[in-house]
């Protein structure tokens, strides 16, 4: 397939995943508390992942794993627990919204520490569709105060993405994303989710029934696909295109939000639907291709 094909669609299943995810998170948060959530998704991935990661264990070079230690830990262990903790006090959807600063820390981090640049093609696309996410917020619908506590919780995950998708794209561009994600979740994380699950008492407390069946269901489709899957993609993403370009699919993932919100029961108010045609707009200006600073 012609790569320029397979990354927007690559980008768009992924909005759709993602976008998902943080229905899938508030529905666990009724079954399980924050740190159950964050654990048991990345031990139920690495589980599965695991016979996998065996078999491939021979194809991964030991010279790149300070920099796979730091993509899992920035990218798929911090941001997990953070997302739960935020989520009770805030909507999935406002989480998702927040989430489309990506974009911004991914400009900002590969400039400090990568030294990429980008257009100002692309720069002009990162603000108009950030500002559609904006438009987005503003007309969400919902009442009351906004909480600072956990609007910060989701800007220092947003953040930790930044850092490993610009890790992943400037040290592991070599590695196959299968063996990647399967590396990152059964190799490393692995011991450290089990140890989140001991500290948070679930296996003290935990007892098979109904409830807990129905929220191990919920965590088991946010691991499988939210997780497992969508690292594959997102690293595939990441090979054939730009740090910043693969961040996008966080300014999708608001629509995504708005129209699970729809199927329940919400209704599409004008603001929200302008909000999503302009974070589409934005993403036209983010074809063009940076180059590196010598």
């Amino acid at each position: 397939m012609n790569t320029e094909k397979l990354k927007w669609i690559l980008l768009i299943g992924l909005s759709v995943i993602w976008g998902s995810s943080f229905i899938l998170i508030k529905k666990s948060l009724e079954h399980f508390n924050p740190y159950e959530v964050g654990a048991l998704r990345v031990l139920i991935s690495g589980i599965l992942l695991m016979p996998y990661a065996i078999r491939k264990i021979k194809e991964f070079p030991k010279s790149h794993l300070k920099w796979l230690i730091l993509a899992a830990v920035t990218g798929n262990f911090i941001p997990m627990f953070l997302f739960p903790l935020a989520e009770t006090e805030i909507s999935s959807s406002i989480a998702g919204i927040i989430n489309s600063m990506m974009p911004i820390f991914v400009i900002i981090v590969g400039s400090l520490v990568w030294k990429f640049s980008t257009s100002r093609q692309q720069l002009l696309g990162v603000v108009i569709s950030f500002i559609g996410a904006c438009i987005l917020a503003l007309g969400s619908g919902e009442s009351g105060e906004v909480r600072l506590y956990p609007i910060l919780l989701l800007i220092v995950a947003t953040l930790m993405y930044a850092i490993s998708t610009t890790t992943v794209k400037s040290k592991l561009y070599e590695v196959p994303a299968a063996v990647m994600s399967a590396f990152v979740f059964s190799f490393i994380l692995i011991v450290p989710s089990l140890t989140a699950l001991v500290f948070s008492g679930f296996f003290k407390d935990f007892e098979m029934n109904g409830d807990t069946a129905t929220g191990l269901g919920f965590v088991a489709m946010l691991s499988v696909f939210g997780t497992g899957l969508a690292m594959m993609m997102n690293y595939k993403l990441l090979s054939i295109s730009t740090p910043l370009f693969a961040s996008t699919v966080t300014l999708l993932m608001p629509i995504v939000a708005v129209l699970w919100g729809i199927l329940d029961g919400e209704t599409l108010t004008a603001m929200q639907s302008s909000g999503g045609v302009i974070i589409l707009a934005g993403l036209i200006f983010l074809r063009s291709k940076p180059k590196m600073r010598p």
